[in-house]
């Protein structure tokens, strides 16, 4: 087991986001949105991404352990993770520019969080491992 500081970090980063990931579905689910203000479609678009988000999940967690217990499939395992966020932040960021929903009053902040969160993480994984 590691006794690098950075490595813990890292992998507490990976496992905050898959909590994460998991806590947005589990309520995402349990919502109307019957906002106006959403675009055509929004449900059925959002609903296909618990799926490669559910694998995201699992990859930063396998990794996350793995990293700790100083195994090398863990650096390639957050690599890959490090290719799902990138492309799940890019399609978010692009969604949510194209149909305003970095407007304030369309729970901008929260949306532009989660973007920056997402590339974030990418960027701190591909620095640490790549």
């Amino acid at each position: 087991m590691t006794d690098d500081l950075a490595t813990w970090l890292v992998a507490g980063a990976q496992v905050l986001a898959a909590a994460l990931i998991a806590g947005f579905w589990l309520t995402w689910f349990r919502q109307p949105h019957t906002e106006p203000w959403l675009p055509p479609g929004y449900v059925e678009h959002e609903r296909v991404f618990v799926f490669p988000d559910s694998v995201l999940a699992l990859v930063l967690v396998t990794s996350a352990v793995l990293l700790v217990l100083e195994e090398p499939l863990g650096r390639s395992l957050a690599l890959v993770a490090t290719g799902m966020l990138t492309f799940l932040g890019v399609i978010d960021l692009a969604y949510f520019a194209r149909h305003g929903m970095f407007r304030r009053e369309r729970e901008g902040p929260l949306n532009l969080a989660l973007v920056v969160g997402v590339l974030a993480l990418a960027a701190i994984l591909i620095w640490r491992y790549a």
